[in-house]
């Protein structure tokens, strides 16, 4: 997995409710683990921009309720700094939903902006992206 161009401040803990920001079905979802994440023993977990973590959805349609996905988190409110010195921050925490382990998103569209450090990270996420901040 690409290193992003960013230190990503740690934006999200396990059993945050988050925004399901594509058209999959999901509406809110809990983050419930994170792929991939490395923290020291007797620490929690955290997700940060552009990273891979279990959800479960916890509202939308009804045969998707209880169901768990893998998903990407693409926006987060906890402001992060990128190298060329600039501070970004979002009004809300989304992530997408994923297919598959190899980076294609279960929806057609994702609503309002993606990170550019997603894009770089995930190329189908930033396929069907409205547009990358």
């Amino acid at each position: 997995m690409k290193a992003i161009p960013a230190r990503a401040t740690r934006g999200l803990h396990i059993g945050s409710l988050v925004v399901a920001a594509d058209n999959s079905g999901a509406r809110i979802v809990r983050i419930t683990g994170v792929k991939r994440g490395k923290v020291a023993k007797g620490t929690q977990q955290y997700a940060k921009i552009a990273d891979y973590v279990k959800v479960s959805v916890r509202a939308g349609k009804p045969d998707m309720k209880g169901q768990v996905f893998d998903a990407v988190v693409i926006r987060q409110k906890r402001a992060y700094r990128r190298n060329t010195g600039e501070r970004v921050m979002f009004e809300d925490n989304a992530v997408a939903l994923m297919k598959d382990n190899k980076g294609n998103p279960k929806g057609t569209q994702i609503k309002g902006p993606v990170a550019r450090e997603v894009a770089e990270r995930w190329k189908g996420v930033a396929k069907i992206a409205q547009f990358v901040l």
